[in-house]
């Protein structure tokens, strides 16, 4: 069973979820909108279902939910920012706005974020970017989940990869994808609801492929394209990871439960003024090349389904299960 909510209606309870875990409620508000963006395009396995996870790890104090990023610009056009072992959201909704003010004289700008959370739906944040004229890369690690290709170990995140690329007359394009063939947070969510997993998302702890979520989670995710996926996993903790000098994956612990330290787990962002390199010409020419895959039929460009699920979702609001919109509830008024 499911029940229709409002965004603003969601917003305010996942916000006021947070706030009654510990949570400032600055903090709170921004996290809850990227939950709620997620929410809205139909990524609920990236939506407020992370709400209770979040909220109790920061009543654990496994997330410091009033952390203050720390932010230092380390040369003209270098950004690191300390998420103090709080939520991702907060620390890289200031390094985004710092190196939108100073791109204007850099033209690329990249930023390195450490001690840091769940960084949600990558594409929230590229997004965020190319609303102001830029194109924005970002890559995040996250807890062992994959094996490196030939190995049977968890030894890499599903590591996800986002890209935005502003447009004149449109919403940008926004590219948002998992290392693995589909992201860990669909099988946590399959779990939680009982339901079992495709064949070819997962392996169980012997390396075998299985359909049941637990098993999955107790296994390894199956990386996109095989080989090529696992090593594009690697080259994502060297530049996150790597970078920040945050955790690797396998040295992380788990998103989803309130023991333990930490994740301390690394996202890193690469700002790009298109216009530096291209001039004025750029968007016309982008258009060209949009049009030459439109112009196919059935062809479309990546994330459309997104756009109009958000569209749809600013009108009519989301559908959430009932169960876990009343525990939004209850979390609310504690």
């Amino acid at each position: 069973m499911t029940i229709t909510v409002s965004l603003q209606e969601l917003s305010d309870l996942a916000t006021h979820a947070l706030v009654a875990a510990n949570t400032s409620s600055e903090n709170a508000r921004i996290v809850a909108a990227a939950l709620v963006a997620a929410d809205a395009e139909g990524l609920s396995s990236h939506g407020v279902s992370r709400i209770p996870f979040y909220a109790d790890q920061a009543l654990s104090g496994k997330v410091d939910g009033k952390a203050t990023p720390d932010l230092q610009v380390t040369a003209r056009a270098s950004i690191t920012v300390d998420a103090k072992c709080g939520f991702a959201f907060p620390a890289i909704k200031v390094g985004l706005a710092r190196a939108i003010d100073l791109i204007e004289d850099t033209g690329v700008v990249a930023i390195a974020v450490s001690n840091s959370h769940h960084a949600g739906a990558c594409g929230y944040h590229v997004e965020q970017v190319a609303t102001h004229g830029y194109i924005a890369l970002g890559f995040s690690n996250t807890p062992s989940a994959m094996a490196p290709w030939g190995g049977s170990k968890g030894t890499f995140g599903t590591n996800p990869i986002a890209f935005a690329c502003p447009r004149a007359d449109n919403l940008p394009l926004v590219i948002d994808l998992s290392l693995s063939r589909v992201a860990r947070g669909k099988v946590m969510l399959a779990e939680k609801q009982g339901k079992p997993i495709p064949s070819g998302w997962a392996l169980d702890s012997q390396g075998h492929s299985t359909t049941n979520a637990t098993a999955a989670l107790a296994g390894t995710m199956v990386p996109m394209g095989e080989a090529k996926g696992a090593a594009l996993a690697l080259v994502v903790e060297i530049l996150t990871a790597g970078l920040a000098g945050a955790s690797f994956a396998y040295e992380a612990s788990s998103f989803f439960s309130a023991e333990g330290a930490p994740p301390r787990v690394g996202q890193s962002f690469v700002i790009i003024d298109p216009f530096v390199f291209a001039g004025a010409r750029f968007s016309a020419r982008i258009e060209e090349l949009f049009a030459a895959i439109l112009v196919q039929h059935g062809a479309r460009l990546p994330g459309t389904q997104r756009q109009l699920r958000r569209v749809n979702a600013q009108q009519k609001g989301v559908a959430i299960p009932d169960t876990l919109y009343q525990e939004l509830v209850n979390r609310a008024k504690r």
